[in-house]
């Protein structure tokens, strides 16, 4: 484009208004910045290449060129944080964080301390502020995880109890339960 001012400055600055109404700023430490016709746009490029961006509606991208990340902070609160292996962060105003991995894993994390994850394969992992897990697999089975034992419930019905000390309790739609010691041997089957 071509210069319609030139102005330096004592501090070693140097501002370029361009015909079309850009400026253009040069500070002495290799940073320059870039205010767009409208007034509103702004780049600012820094000695070490990170770049930021003020859009018209003050939404700031701001580019860690180190990092190959970009965090975008929009104007309602949403931050997004993108990440050169694909990651993707959403941190909402509210508190709540959603994670989008690079597999496609999404995991949300609620400020009431409770996470869910849903994988690439349509497993979902919820997990309670007390710890406790519920796995739903995309073939109609559930587990849940307390500190007492773990279940597995089949999509037939059945249900399979494991408990810390290693004790294994079944209970079959029939009404059939066999329970196993932690060795495996049956402790008791009632066979109908």
């Amino acid at each position: 484009e071509e210069i319609q001012r030139e102005t330096t400055y004592p501090d070693g600055k140097v501002e370029k208004v361009l015909k079309n109404g850009c400026h253009l700023i040069f500070f002495p430490n290799g940073t320059w910045k870039k205010v767009g016709s409208d007034g509103k746009t702004v780049t600012i490029t820094f000695f070490n290449g990170d770049v930021k961006q003020i859009m018209p509606d003050q939404t700031v991208i701001y580019y860690y060129a180190d990092a190959k990340t970009t965090h975008t902070t929009y104007t309602d609160g949403l931050e997004v944080l993108q990440f050169s292996n694909g990651q993707i962060e959403k941190h909402y105003p509210d508190g709540k964080k959603e994670i989008t991995f690079p597999d496609q894993t999404i995991k949300s994390l609620f400020t009431d301390g409770q996470e869910e994850s849903i994988f690439p394969d349509g497993t979902i992992v919820r997990v309670q502020r007390d710890g406790t897990k519920t796995i739903e697999f995309n073939n109609g089975q559930r587990e849940l995880h307390t500190p007492q034992f773990k279940r597995r419930e089949y999509p037939d019905g059945t249900v399979k109890t494991v408990y810390m000390n290693g004790q294994q309790e079944t209970k079959y739609v029939s009404g059939r339960v066999r329970i196993k010691d932690k060795d495996g041997n049956i402790i008791m089957d009632t066979k109908l």
